[in-house]
C-alpha cells in the first residue's frame, strides 16, 4: 500500500503538548506522518519538556517526547529543506495539521512567504485544496493576527483555536489537551476517541 501520511508541522508557539496529543492520535490510528518542527518549536519543546529535538537524533528524541517506544511511520523533515518532499504539490500527502500555530507561522502561510518548510508545506497545501488545519495558541490577538486567521480561512484552511471544552467532564490537564486534539482529528475525519462526546444530557459525562 502507498504510504500517503498527513504532514504535521509545529511552530514555535506555546503548547508542544497539543502536538504531542495529535502525534500520538495519529500513529495510534495506523495513520503515517511527515513531521516538520521549526526551528522555534525546538526551543519551546526544550523549554517545556526539558527535551532537546535534534536533526541528527530526531528519532530518538520523538520517542522520548511521545513516550513510544520507537519513532514509529514518521518521516522527518528539517525545517531548513525546502527540496523536501512535502514542498512540493506532486509529493502524494492527506494534508497538514499546523499545531500549535505561532502568529509569525500563521502569518507566514496567509501571505504566502514559504520562509520555511512549514510554511511552504501549508501553501502547498492550500493550492492543491487539500485539508489544511492551522491551530493558534496566541491570546489576546492583534487585529493583524485576526487579518491573517480571516486570509486562511478565506484560502480554504480550517482555524481552530486552541480552545479546550468543558462539557464532557473533564478532570485534567491532559483531558483538556486531548479534547483540542479530538477536535483537530475531527475536522480531517479521523477516528479517534480523545473525549467523551455530547450527548444531548446535561451531567452525563460526570
Amino acid at each position: 500500500m502507498q504510504r500517503v501520511p498527513w504532514v504535521v508541522g509545529i511552530s514555535g508557539a506555546s503548547g508542544t503538548p497539543y502536538a504531542k496529543a495529535t502525534l500520538n492520535a495519529l500513529l495510534d490510528a495506523g495513520l503515517p506522518v511527515d513531521l516538520v518542527v521549526s526551528r522555534a518549536a525546538r526551543l519551546t519543546i526544550l523549554d517545556e519538556t526539558g527535551i532537546a529535538f535534534r536533526d541528527a537524533h530526531w528519532a530518538e528524541d520523538l520517542a522520548l517526547w511521545l513516550g513510544r517506544s520507537g519513532a514509529g511511520d514518521v518521516r522527518y523533515w528539517p525545517a531548513g529543506d525546502l527540496a523536501a518532499g512535502p514542498s512540493s504539490g506532486s509529493y502524494p500527502v492527506r494534508g497538514m495539521l499546523v499545531v500549535p500555530a505561532s502568529t509569525a507561522a500563521c502569518a507566514g502561510i496567509a501571505m504566502g512567504l514559504s520562509k520555511d518548510l512549514l510554511q511552504r508545506a501549508a501553501d502547498v497545501n492550500l493550492k492543491e485544496r487539500r485539508p489544511v488545519v492551522v491551530v493558534p495558541r496566541e491570546t489576546p490577538v492583534s487585529r493583524s493576527h485576526l487579518e491573517h486567521l480571516l486570509r486562511l480561512h478565506d484560502a480554504g484552511a480550517v482555524v481552530l483555536p486552541a480552545s479546550p471544552g468543558f462539557y464532557a467532564g473533564t478532570k485534567t490537564v491532559d483531558q483538556l489537551v486531548d479534547f483540542v486534539a479530538g477536535k483537530i482529528l475531527d475536522a480531517v475525519g479521523v477516528p479517534h476517541t480523545l473525549f467523551q462526546r455530547w450527548a444531548g444530557e446535561l451531567g452525563s459525562a460526570r
